[in-house]
């Protein structure tokens, strides 16, 4: 237990507390004063670590100048104290979320910190001895008997709310009746996602600490806090299982406004390894695709298409049947077109006649071609697809067969895993042939120190291995790893209510082990989705997915909910509607659009937003002020959709009165 500072620690240049009058009764010092000791000890601590992290940041970047090439270990120490640093710097003693008291008082943190005598300062939020922080309730203590959440502005203490389980006042609140996080969810809204982490409730916190295995679906309607939790659950799985960053985490949203938005939610966590992108940027032509419904292409049966459309440029003579012995089981087309001629050279040297051949029967494909091909030769499409009606051939016949749309994407995805990398045997073979020239010349300079004896420990490098370390890696060709490619060890994707089959198909493709946190809400697709999460998953090939449902809408005021609840009840009876656990006060404005110019009067603190058109973009978002210009034009998922977005006020204007 935590006992006070040590003799010698220094004190906070300003008081850890700033409470305003209005909560005078919070600064007795009878509820306060040994918070204030704790922090003036974190304080010194954080002063004392930085400087010492700068010193070995400084002494690894020296050491990098001084040895040049490239150097794993050194560069990943590099990144481990800079992102140490950052965190450290940025938050100071607002590390801290708060506090639980138990057997003994802890405190818990954004990460962990002991101190120079191996006493536990803050217990990192993602430990399981920290979950009763997160998951006790007055029902479930959790072996804890109070709890304080602690409320920052300018790194200093704004408020704090307790929270007490045992005795007298257990199921009350000290001092105020409100919560803080109640409190909280009245704050003003700013273009980036708000810091939660000391507010997450006990039914998030149990879908975070979820173990990775397998797929985990968070179901949730709008305010629910679906995306907070995902952000968490990706911190939380590389802290909990650390193997998963061998592979790493790749986090999929919408659109690249949600990217942007919730970006600094995980560096606030203290984790900046998870990959964020949108399905446009899962592929090089998604940066220039154009937004298309083409249902045609949305089906899982691409995959097929491919398969059908690649095998019609694979047909060995019969004389050369026994080199597809050669072949690897997985072997993409061009993989497969390499491991055939080595084959061949094998057996039978190099015949000048039979490249020709190969050439023609088993020719190297673009991947990118192969698709633009089927979108211009009716003929091969029509042989690649069977299935398809003329009709339906024709309609996905296109002047410019690379005139990319977004439901080309995972075509042309399947089309890469199929096919392979047409340059990847080239590379290879270049980067074989420089590695084998440095080691013939290090070979070289080792024979003439061993000749000169110039050094006693020089038989150590006769060993390869030993040689192999002396390779100069930043001089030799690069692979050109597409870091968005995966293996992933898990996918995270939000409002997977929209994706379609094919699209699931460029995921699982990214994470064979099938281990998604999969986040939606049926009532917010865009195409019907009258399916249940396990019959959708196991259509793609998810089985035995786990459904975790959030139920409790945190950020929607009542208000607001009472008149979006039946426009999603109209189109989808057994919507997942969660329920308000708050009131603004202001009632939903219905107005003429000829008042769109009066909406100074309505503004509030915080963010606003005028919808107009394209309200799916919206998604993930929220705003302070919402107003909806004509939303009857729209369908009854954008109009609840855009509906939702607001926390304060809600304005819907028509050209009707």
């Amino acid at each position: 237990m935590w006992q006070g500072p040590p003799h010698g620690a220094e004190s906070l240049t300003v008081p850890a507390f700033a409470l305003p009058d209005a909560l005078a009764a919070k600064r007795d010092p009878a509820l306060i004063a040994a918070d204030e000791l704790f922090f003036e000890r974190l304080s010194a601590h954080l002063a004392q670590t930085i400087a010492e992290l700068e010193t070995q940041r400084g002494s690894a970047l020296r050491l990098a100048a001084a040895s040049g090439g490239e150097n794993v270990e050194r560069d990943m120490q590099v990144r481990r104290l800079t992102a140490r640093l950052r965190t450290l710097r940025r938050y100071g003693i607002d590390l801290t979320l708060g506090r639980m008291v138990g057997e003994e008082t802890t405190y818990i943190g954004r990460l962990g910190l002991v101190d120079a005598n191996g006493e536990r300062l803050l217990l990192d939020w993602r430990s399981p001895a920290a979950e009763p922080f997160f998951g006790a309730t007055h029902a479930n203590p959790m072996g804890i008997t109070s709890r304080r959440r602690y409320r920052w502005a300018d790194r200093r203490v704004a408020d704090y709310w307790d929270e007490v389980f045992s005795g007298e006042l257990a199921g009350q609140a000290a001092l105020d009746d409100q919560s803080a996080f109640i409190a909280s969810l009245g704050d003003a809204r700013s273009p980036q996602m708000r810091d939660v982490l000391s507010t997450i409730q006990a039914d998030q916190d149990a879908i975070i600490r979820a173990g990775s295995r397998g797929a985990l679906v968070v179901d949730g309607g709008p305010g629910t806090g679906k995306t907070v939790v995902a952000l968490h659950r990706a911190a939380y799985l590389l802290y909990s299982e650390p193997q998963l960053s061998d592979r790493g985490i790749l986090f999929v949203g919408p659109h690249a406004r949600y990217l942007a938005y919730v970006a600094d939610v995980l560096p606030s966590l203290g984790e900046e390894s998870v990959q964020l992108a949108t399905l446009r940027d899962l592929m090089p032509e998604g940066a220039s695709a154009v937004d298309a419904n083409e249902p045609l292409k949305q089906s899982a049966r691409v995959v097929e298409l491919i398969d059908n459309a690649v095998a019609l440029y694979e047909r060995l003579p019969a004389e050369l049947d026994w080199a597809l012995d050669a072949v690897d089981l997985g072997a993409s087309h061009n993989e497969a077109r390499e491991q055939l001629w080595q084959a061949i050279l094998d057996e039978v040297g190099d015949p000048d006649e039979l490249r020709p051949l190969l050439n023609r029967r088993w020719p190297l494909l673009d991947p990118a071609t192969v698709v633009a091909a089927l979108w211009t030769k009716p003929d091969f499409l029509r042989r690649s697809a069977p299935w398809l009606s003329d009709a339906e051939v024709a309609s996905l016949q296109r002047a410019d067969g690379t005139a990319w749309t977004t439901a080309d994407l995972p075509i042309l995805d399947a089309a890469r895993a199929r096919i392979g990398d047409p340059d990847r045997a080239r590379r290879d073979r270049e980067r074989a042939t420089a590695v084998s020239a440095q080691r013939e010349q290090i070979r070289l300079v080792v024979d003439d120190l061993i000749a000169s004896e110039s050094f006693d420990e020089v038989w150590m490098l006769k060993e390869q291995a030993m040689q192999d370390t002396l390779l100069d890696t930043d001089a030799l060709p690069s692979l050109s790893p597409d870091s968005l490619a995966g293996p992933f060890a898990h996918i995270v994707v939000d409002e997977a209510q929209e994706l379609t089959d094919a699209e699931w198909q460029l995921l699982l493709r990214r994470c064979p082990s099938r281990s998604f946190t999969i986040v939606g809400d049926r009532a917010q697709a865009r195409e019907p989705f009258t399916e249940t999460w396990h019959e959708r998953l196991a259509r793609v090939g998810i089985d035995q997915a786990r459904v975790a449902s959030l139920t409790v809408n945190y950020r929607t005021p009542s208000e607001i909910m009472a008149a979006a609840e039946p426009v999603i009840r109209a189109a989808l009876p057994d919507a997942n509607v969660p329920t308000s656990i708050r009131e603004s006060g202001i009632p939903v404005h219905y107005g003429r659009l000829d008042e769109l110019d009066e909406l100074d009067a309505l503004t509030t603190e915080g963010t606003m937003v005028v919808i107009d058109e394209h309200p799916e973009l919206t998604k993930g978002l929220e705003f302070d002020l919402v107003v909806l210009i004509d939303p009857e034009r729209w369908s009854a998922v954008d109009r609840y959709v855009a509906m939702t977005r607001a926390t304060h006020r809600l304005v819907i204007l028509s050209n009707g009165s």
